[in-house]
């Protein structure tokens, strides 16, 4: 008996994942639960293990290749190891022979709607209908909206991944009039950002509801003028982008599109919880075994206010706002290839010193790639500390789904004015922070982001934690 092999979903919102490697090659045994391959998602790096034993006798995915959710990428068969293992070089022609045909740009570039018109009265916009790979039923049933037939090239354009459709949807994009670089002509994530970023034909899309807030900023920015790509010169290293940082840049793009991004700053007096540091540092690591920081304070502390203003632990749903029971809290760690984002699940039902062991035994198996795909899922909120490189502060970028991030920056001994009970000023040396909380303008009202961080600035300025 077979078995099909197929692409994991590694978290709720991911909708493919990139082969970054295969650790058997065809005709080779694989035990169950063995390492079959690895993949690259935007959220983690992972070994994905063979759901049963057997040969190897199809691959249906070249490493590099990215590969939607739930698709087929392998097949292991006990039984036909011998007779199986010339198949891969059969069975995967088959879906890419629907490509060969659509190479219809050679005779006619410019005009490509004047080869097709044989067998489906397609309209014009169809850049390059094959001749008839499909039944003219099933494809025109869920073709185009007018009701006109549709290929099935423009088929498998609009069968892009749910990611992709969601993109295209809230820019007022049609795919079916993009030239897809995926599988079988399907529009891939990074085309459809890149059709976005050049600011091109989103008029004859949907000119309707979407194309007035997203046609004011990219317009005179990126349409007129389209700076050429940079070549290296003579002395330049080039370097490849790895698979992490191709998805770390996507997010945040895709980021800046989706919100509308507002970042207010506070100022706050962190000298109580210093000295609560201090004090119990040492019997803090000898009964728990590890290191007592200023993090577990200011989680503590989101935790509390995220209670009271739920809506900064809430997420957007088309014209929906999901306010999240759990509060799961991601932790930005930067990592030598990239930045990782695992999360602490639950968070407001840990102590400082659960709050302590947690992040600390996080941020350490993520140097060491040893996070499992869970724990880099499901956040609600998420904090990031560029001031343990020395930064004051900075305005972090929303990690989406979410609606609003905390950025720490640099605890640092300040000269700060003073008033005593009496009334007088006077100059003393305190432990100070700015605080910088980006949020999302869509549904969170800028009273609402003062209001939260208020309470966070009070709640550690009052020092009164429980270690």
């Amino acid at each position: 008996m077979s078995t099909e092999v197929v692409m994991p979903q590694m978290g709720e919102s991911i909708a493919e994942g990139t082969i970054t490697k295969w650790m058997k090659k065809v005709g080779e045994r694989v035990e169950r639960d063995e390492p079959l391959f690895e993949i690259s998602t935007d959220k983690v790096d992972a070994e994905i293990p063979s759901p049963a034993a057997g040969t190897l006798t199809e691959v249906r995915f070249k490493e590099g290749d990215t590969v939607e959710v739930n698709t087929v990428v392998a097949v292991l068969d006990g039984d036909q190891a011998a007779a199986a293992s010339e198949a891969p070089a059969a069975k995967p022609a088959e879906e890419p022979a629907a490509k060969v045909e659509p190479p219809a740009p050679a005779p006619a570039p410019p005009p490509a709607p004047a080869p097709p018109p044989p067998q489906q009265a397609a309209p014009p916009p169809t850049p390059q209908a094959p001749p008839a790979p499909a039944p003219p039923s099933p494809v025109a049933s869920e073709a185009n909206k007018d009701g006109s037939a549709a290929t099935a090239e423009e088929l498998r354009r609009t069968k892009s991944s749910p990611l992709v459709r969601k993109i295209a949807q809230e820019h007022g994009v049609d795919i079916s009039k993009l030239e897809g670089t995926g599988l079988s002509g399907r529009v891939t994530k990074n085309d459809i950002l890149s059709f976005i970023e050049s600011g091109t034909g989103t008029a004859a899309a949907a000119p309707t509801q979407r194309a007035v807030p997203s046609a004011p900023a990219p317009a005179p920015t990126y349409e007129p003028v389209a700076p050429p790509p940079p070549k290296p010169q003579v002395g330049d290293r080039v370097e490849q982008m790895s698979v992490m940082r191709k998805k770390i840049a996507e997010h945040m793009v895709l980021s800046r599109r989706t919100s509308a991004h507002v970042t207010t700053v506070y100022e706050i007096d962190m000298t109580r919880i210093a000295r609560l540091r201090d004090q119990h540092r040492d019997a803090f690591y000898e009964r728990t075994g590890t290191k007592l920081t200023f993090m577990p304070f200011i989680f503590e502390a989101v935790n509390k206010g995220l209670r009271k203003f739920p809506i900064f632990n809430a997420q957007v749903n088309g014209e929906q706002i999901i306010y999240k029971q759990d509060i799961n809290l991601g932790m930005a760690v930067a990592l030598d290839w990239g930045l990782i984002v695992p999360v602490i699940k639950r968070a407001d039902d840990l102590s400082i010193s659960g709050l302590a062991r947690a992040a600390n035994d996080l941020a350490d198996r993520a140097r060491t790639k040893q996070l499992k795909p869970d724990e880099v899922t499901g956040g609600t909120f998420t904090i990031t500390n560029p001031g343990v490189f020395g930064g004051l502060f900075g305005t972090p970028i929303i990690n989406q789904p979410q609606l609003a991030i905390l950025g720490v920056g640099k605890i640092e001994k300040r000269a700060k004015v003073l008033t005593s009970p009496d009334g007088d000023d006077f100059i003393g040396i305190r432990w100070m922070a700015y605080f910088a909380l980006s949020f999302d303008h869509r549904v969170i009202d800028g009273s609402d982001a003062e209001r939260f961080l208020a309470f966070v600035k009070e709640q550690l300025e009052a020092g009164d934690f429980s270690v």
